[in-house]
């Protein structure tokens, strides 16, 4: 219910929290932690917004009771899914019996190494190496996670870079999950590491040529990255001297490195234009010069080729982007000559080149292509894909003169594989699939790709998988899964842990909707900012669509997205609550407006270019028109798992636990509702492979118990 100002004042009460002690006495009392304290109440635009939950973003992680309120809700999920314990249990054991716990990455040569990655049986983390591309030749371990881990809950890696002599090797460190790493470097000579120690750094470093200056990130108070720092081994991080400076709250900042070798970009970006500075990098100490201003709406990219840049743009009203050539010498737009032109059907989504080829990766109906050209002959071709619905994409590919280059191929039946594609032969050659341990038998399931219509009439692509044979009466089980933010594409990947859902005779579906950019770039224009109902709508289409169709019923589906994934749960599930059985929300973006209005929290101001920017009259309306939070009514509800991380600086822990609470307080069904907060992890959760099939687990066991599919079927 929503309290008026008059009413706040009869809130002015002492912070009360009750069930940190009764959700735990004896494991059995199942009455859930309720928290009252003074409401928060704000006015903008003439609108009273009381938020009687706020306490729990004050302060942070400093306050005890916070832990303790959060602590709580950890213990009341534990005591009211207990009876799920034995399914979790099996399920891990389907999970990890399915995987290959001791395991090598196909090997990737670069230079005169073949730089891989393994895993051993009983060990959390991958283990970094490398061999000379020579026979017999012997490992050199170049970072094991599991020894740099310790014994600490969490470790994780933003960064690894092999300096251009191969001697060195810089790691950016992050041991809680917040996303604050430290930069240290690693002599692979000695094995010891070197005394310098970079704080507080964030994503991106790069090595210039000389093998002795490296290139960093930091960033602002909002964690936003803000500035490019330079650094000489061995000298003291306080005279590091700033090279690029991003005052703009709206843009980012990050370093990179052409595959040539030959220059470093510092690339400053927002969500809708661009400005680049090159350098070469022989002379880190050099002068960095801009290619293209920033201009408003204009977007690019930069690759370096054959003395000249190649540039990924949307200039002239190249929607889907196009590819420019410019000199080196004359960068500037004036001298910018069209090379691929823009096609309405089919988005560049990115381009490699190598010594004699150039490699585009498109997308087209919702599905990506590799397109190969000759660098001579300006000739081109596509590689073939076996399969109608599939996932494609390019691996690390750091050999730049050579004429093979690497790509991954999955589908949601066809389990991970790496290919050695021969630019010149045109041949793919299969270096390795994913085992599945115990066996798969690929003919017993299908995938198959459906398209629901939205309510404006756009066709939103699905992609579905099943055990065979599927009779569309209405009475199987489905998850479905959808994401839609960012122009970020989810693409149908293979999953062993998924083999558990489908064995049960679940039917799982991705649906691909506005937001992402499956369908192009206008897919992504149409699901943000004053459009970012379309997101939900389209999901909402895709549910009722699988439901008339007689995939599955009312009762049988659950739903799952995480991050603004998850505010696309709180979303639907505001909209349309009685199509769905049950929810999973992990990391759930769900506060929208006051997430958006909090300029210190991290990522908030320049994703105003994504959402809007609540402080203008008609962003707010809109936001609050489907911010989840504000949106919570007394009715009926499904079923809903809540995750979180503590150390999250993504979406902060506050906004789900705020959500949960709200729900409590609000709803008027007795339907299921927990909430999970890893306390020592951050957005990603658990960073040890074991760790996290564990929490998948007790993700799928919450599913499959809610859709009434734990049992496994023939």
């Amino acid at each position: 219910m929503r309290r008026t100002l008059a009413a706040f004042a009869l809130f002015a009460a002492p912070f009360v929290c009750v069930g940190a002690q009764s959700a735990t006495q004896a494991g059995r009392t199942l009455s859930p932690p309720v928290a009252t304290r003074v409401p928060k109440a704000d006015t903008l635009h003439g609108d009273i917004r009381i938020d009687d939950y706020a306490w729990l973003r004050d302060d942070a992680r400093k306050r005890p009771e916070v832990i303790s309120y959060l602590e709580a809700e950890n213990a009341y999920t534990e005591v009211k899914t207990a009876a799920l314990e034995p399914l979790r249990q099996k399920l891990y054991a389907e999970f990890l019996g399915r995987i290959k716990q001791t395991d090598l990455q196909v090997p990737e040569p670069y230079g005169p190494y073949l730089y891989y990655s393994r895993t051993v049986e009983g060990k959390q983390y991958p283990i970094f190496a490398r061999k000379r591309n020579t026979p017999n030749a012997n490992e050199e371990i170049l970072l094991d996670r599991n020894e740099r881990a310790g014994t600490g809950n969490y470790y994780a890696t933003g960064a690894m870079e092999i300096s251009p002599d191969h001697r060195l090797l810089a790691v950016l460190e992050d041991r809680n999950g917040s996303e604050h790493f430290v930069l240290r470097v690693k002599d692979l000579t000695t094995g010891k590491w070197l005394a310098d120690s970079l704080l507080e750094t964030t994503y991106g470093v790069e090595w210039a040529n000389d093998n002795k200056t490296l290139f960093y990130t930091r960033f602002d108070s909002a964690q936003r990255p803000d500035r490019i720092f330079r650094h000489h081994l061995g000298d003291d991080p306080a005279k590091d001297v700033i090279v690029a400076r991003e005052p703009d709250d709206l843009f980012n900042i990050e370093v990179a490195k052409s595959r040539s070798g030959r220059y470093l970009f510092i690339k400053h970006g927002s969500f809708t234009s661009a400005e680049v500075k090159f350098l070469d990098a022989a002379k880190p100490d050099g002068e960095w010069r801009v290619i293209v201003p920033r201009t408003p709406d204009l977007e690019y990219d930069v690759e370096h080729h054959d003395g000249r840049f190649i540039i990924r743009t949307n200039a002239d009203g190249a929607t889907n982007f196009k590819l420019v050539t410019a000199p080196v010498s004359a960068p500037d737009r004036a001298h910018w000559k069209d090379w691929i032109a823009p096609r309405a059907d089919v988005q560049i989504e990115s381009f490699i080149p190598f010594k004699d080829h150039y490699v585009l990766v498109e997308r087209s109906n919702a599905l990506e292509r590799l397109r190969i050209l000759d660098a001579t002959t300006n000739s081109s071709h596509y590689v073939t894909m076996p399969e109608s619905v599939y996932s494609a994409g390019l691996g690390g590919n750091r050999e730049y003169s050579t004429s093979v280059v690497r790509y991954r191929y999955t589908s949601l039946v066809t389990p991970s594989s790496v290919y050695d594609y021969d630019m010149r032969q045109r041949r793919s050659t299969l270096r390795k699939q994913e085992e599945v341990v115990g066996g798969y038998d690929k003919s017993k399931y299908a995938t198959e790709r459906a398209w629901a219509r939205a309510e404006d009439g756009a066709m939103v692509p699905l992609s579905i998988v099943y055990k065979k044979p599927l009779v569309r009466d209405g009475k199987r089980p489905m998850l479905l899964y959808a994401y839609g933010s960012y122009g970020y594409s989810t693409d149908p990947n293979f999953s062993t842990n998924n083999l558990s859902l489908l064995d049960r005779g679940v039917v799982y579906a991705i649906a691909h909707i506005r937001g992402g950019q499956e369908m192009g770039r206008k897919w992504y224009d149409d699901g943000k900012m004053m459009k970012k109902k379309n997101t939900f709508t389209d999901f909402i289409a895709a549910a009722e669509y699988l439901e008339r169709e007689r995939y599955t019923s009312k009762e049988r589906l659950a739903i799952r997205g995480g991050s603004a994934g998850g505010l696309l749960m709180g979303a639907v599930t505001n909209m349309r609550p009685d199509l769905f059985k049950a929810v999973v929300a992990d990391v759930p973006f769900v506060d929208v407006i006051n997430t958006m209005l909090d300029a210190s929290i991290p990522l908030t101001t320049g994703e105003w270019l994504q959402w809007g920017n609540p402080k203008e009259p008609a962003a707010y309306a809109y936001m609050k028109s489907y911010s989840p939070y504000d949106n919570v009514a007394a009715k009926a509800y499904p079923s809903i798992l809540v995750t979180t991380g503590l150390n999250d600086p993504r979406v902060g822990y506050w906004e789900p636990a705020k959500w949960v609470a709200k729900l409590r307080a609000t709803k008027t069904d007795s339907n299921l509702l927990v909430m999970r907060t890893n306390m020592g992890a951050g957005h990603g959760g658990s960073s040890g492979r074991y760790d996290a099939l564990k929490d998948n687990a007790f993700r799928y066991a919450f599913v499959l118990d809610q859709i009434g599919a734990t049992g496994l079927v023939p």
